[in-house]
């Protein structure tokens, strides 16, 4: 397919960018994006570990009415640095956002992201790690928009005090406050393998097959229901582009120097990935 003489509306999914302004513009022009005409999905992570991260957040302000968007981890640790929850890290590149003078217009447009998205007509989630296991697509719905109701409220620089942490990590409908929105954030963002009880894992990074055979991914597991919804999530470096009946991955590791992609969700159509034109990693 010819992208520089498409004539129709496109929507593209883009996996996580994280800092990495040029490629982001050079993917933009590689698929010819036209912002009256074309909408794009991000999985999340637009910030941090890359060069410019300032410039990311104020060209997708710019762009924000052609914008389908969730929060990734990375995204929630500027929050917290920004409600002084959290300090940063020397391998943290999030200090010139902090610094900016419209940085208060950046973090409040960031706050006001969901951390799953639902499109019925497409029957497509658009979400950054995963979806646990233990909850339906419902269930997942109503987990996302209570964090979602935090992240909005006058208080949400409280509610960010209490998400670091790796427990909870298995599911219990008792889970109340701030344990289950410490276990619902690290779920949506910070998902990859699971034990057969459906535990949550942190430690294990890599692709699949490098784990314990007492885990499998997260996608790997039945779903509650067996609902059928294609989902849509970055966050996996190590597991790459990867294009499947039930989930696409879309962290092709563009901070890590490899390539960032755009997937045509919308007519359907084949990925595109540019090499990583940054000074990253």
């Amino acid at each position: 397919m010819d992208w520089k003489h498409q004539a129709t509306m496109t929507t593209y999914a883009i996996g996580d960018i994280q800092g990495c302004a040029r490629s982001l513009d050079t993917l933009l022009e590689t698929i010819s994006f036209n912002d009256s005409r074309d909408h794009l999905w991000l999985t999340g992570d637009l910030v941090n570990r890359g060069p410019d991260s300032l410039a990311v957040l104020r060209r997708l302000i710019e762009l924000d009415g052609n914008i389908t968007m969730v929060l990734g981890n990375h995204d929630l640790h500027l929050l917290a640095a920004a409600a002084n929850v959290r300090k940063l890290t020397p391998e943290d590149t999030l200090q010139e956002i902090l610094d900016a003078p419209d940085a208060p217009q950046l973090i409040n447009w960031l706050r006001h992201k969901p951390l799953l998205y639902y499109d019925v007509g497409r029957d497509l989630a658009l979400v950054h790690a995963g979806l646990p296991p233990a909850w339906s697509l419902q269930e997942a719905q109503i987990h996302a928009s209570e964090i979602g109701e935090l992240l909005a409220s006058s208080s949400w620089e409280k509610s960010l005090g209490t998400m670091y942490g790796d427990k909870p990590d298995l599911w219990s409908n008792s889970l109340d406050g701030e344990e289950r929105h410490r276990y619902s954030i690290n779920a949506f963002t910070r998902i990859r393998f699971c034990d057969s009880q459906g535990r949550l894992n942190f430690v294990n990074k890599g692709p699949p097959g490098s784990q314990p055979a007492t885990l499998k991914p997260w996608y790997d597991f039945p779903r509650p229901g067996g609902y059928k919804t294609h989902i849509v999530f970055g966050h996996w470096a190590s597991l790459g582009l990867t294009l499947q009946p039930g989930y696409t991955c879309l962290d092709s590791g563009c901070v890590w120097g490899r390539q960032l992609t755009a997937v045509p969700l919308d007519p359907p159509g084949e990925p595109i990935s540019i090499p990583c034109t940054d000074s990253c990693p």
